[in-house]
């Protein structure tokens, strides 16, 4: 039994749709197949612009519907009846997103309705696969995942209740399984009172890696526009190399740290059951890809990663008295209250400085919380993190070179620097 995960690149046209029924045809014949699948290419981005409007109360019809023809215009091309039930569920789908941005209501929750509404692009996406492969002669069943990955309501970041899932998974999908292929959503998953929720942003490696271990599976592969896993973004590196194969400790490492290719959840649930992850190109389907695994490598090549959008904030004491576990803990307490997540930290003897994601509410909120305290407050932003494991020097003296360096911090294994 294996898992293939689709992202977004690889359902965004028609051209996209055959090829990946192709590889399901062709890599995953003789094995029971659960496939998770992405919303189309930007459609996140373009239901978060809709979703946007509509929560400010501005006109979003023209949005709204640029998204609908999206859709409409690649599913017309696969399916030349109709008459096809395809048509029929993707109305019933986009009038139920249509009555959640009509219901909007302030002042409810930005991120709970964000949930209920962003969460359509999956929805969509994993109904056109599963009519798709049953038109090529494939016996495809569509499951909705908010039935099966039960959370909590930390809407936008949801907890999974592993015990709940995992015994409703086992129940029900291995019969179905032995018959067909399964098409669930990634993204997605349901409280106890069915309303929906999100497992963060490029949050659909981790819904398969939640099927993956609550299902035993022999391997889960993810499939990318990239031939594996790369020890740096091509987009700024123009020398890349492809791992064959990696630990999951370095790629738990290289998430957190950034790196694009895997979500950052995505591996503890694989490693806890030494489950594979196949990291594989959808446009070279054949190619050896990266095997990540548990496995050791004395040296392996330096790993470049790169955040972007940064904000370094740095507080002191406005007496300018030393910087203590008392006032570390009013910090953490207000980061952890606004989930804003560090990147990087350093203290000194009268200053703590930290590198995060930027965010102009949850820093002005930081600011409000916290300046109304004893804590002086100063920001940088529009700032970029690079982060080099297994380091030597001629690759930091290459990644340094000509930029003005704000922080840096570096261990035997692990060098970080924030720059302009």
């Amino acid at each position: 039994m294996k898992v293939y995960k689709f992202g977004g690149a690889s359902v965004k046209s028609a051209e996209a749709f055959k090829n990946l029924a192709h590889i399901v045809q062709t890599q995953g014949a003789g094995s029971q197949l659960l496939l998770v699948v992405s919303a189309m290419g930007k459609t996140t981005n373009a239901l978060e612009l809709v979703f946007n409007l509509a929560y400010a109360g501005k006109p979003y019809t023209q949005e709204l519907q640029q998204c609908f023809s999206y859709h409409t215009e690649i599913v017309k091309e696969l399916f030349t009846n109709a008459g096809h039930p395809v048509y029929e569920r993707l109305e019933h789908l986009f009038s139920g997103l249509e009555h959640e941005l009509q219901s909007i209501k302030l002042p409810d929750s930005y991120d709970k309705l964000y949930d209920q509404t962003v969460s359509y692009g999956e929805l969509f996406s994993s109904t056109i696969v599963q009519h798709f492969l049953e038109q090529q002669g494939m016996k495809a069943t569509w499951i909705d995942s908010r039935k099966y990955i039960q959370t909590d309501n930390t809407w936008r970041e949801a907890k999974v209740d592993w015990a709940w899932s995992e015994r409703v998974i086992k129940r029900d999908l291995p019969a179905l399984l032995a018959q067909q292929i399964i098409v669930t959503q990634g993204f997605i998953g349901g409280t106890n009172n069915r309303l929906t929720t999100t497992l963060g942003r490029e949050g659909s490696d981790f819904s398969a890696a939640i099927f993956a271990y609550c299902l035993d599976a022999e391997a889960m592969y993810i499939w990318k526009d990239v031939e594996g896993l790369l020890n740096a973004d091509p987009k700024y590196f123009s020398d890349t190399v492809r791992y064959p194969e990696i630990s999951y400790q370095e790629t738990i490492e290289m998430a957190y740290y950034g790196a694009s290719v895997i979500h950052p959840k995505t591996i503890k649930p694989l490693a806890n059951k030494k489950i594979p992850l196949y990291v594989k190109s959808f446009l070279n389907p054949t190619g050896a890809g990266t095997r990540i695994c548990d496995c050791r490598f004395e040296k392996i090549a330096p790993a470049f990663i790169i955040k972007e959008n940064q904000c370094l904030i740095s507080f002191s004491v406005k007496d300018f008295t030393f910087i203590t576990e008392q006032n570390l803990g009013t910090i953490f307490n207000a980061l952890s209250e606004l989930r804003i997540k560090i990147n990087l930290m350093q203290n000194s003897a009268i200053s703590f400085s930290i590198c995060t994601d930027y965010n102009e509410e949850r820093l002005q909120k930081l600011l409000k919380t916290l300046q109304q305290d004893q804590f002086t407050i100063q920001y940088n932003t529009g700032l970029q993190l690079f982060t080099i494991k297994n380091y030597d020097n001629e690759c930091l003296q290459r990644t340094m070179q000509g930029k003005e360096i704000l922080l840096e911090q570096r261990t035997r294994t692990t060098f970080q620097f924030v720059s302009k």
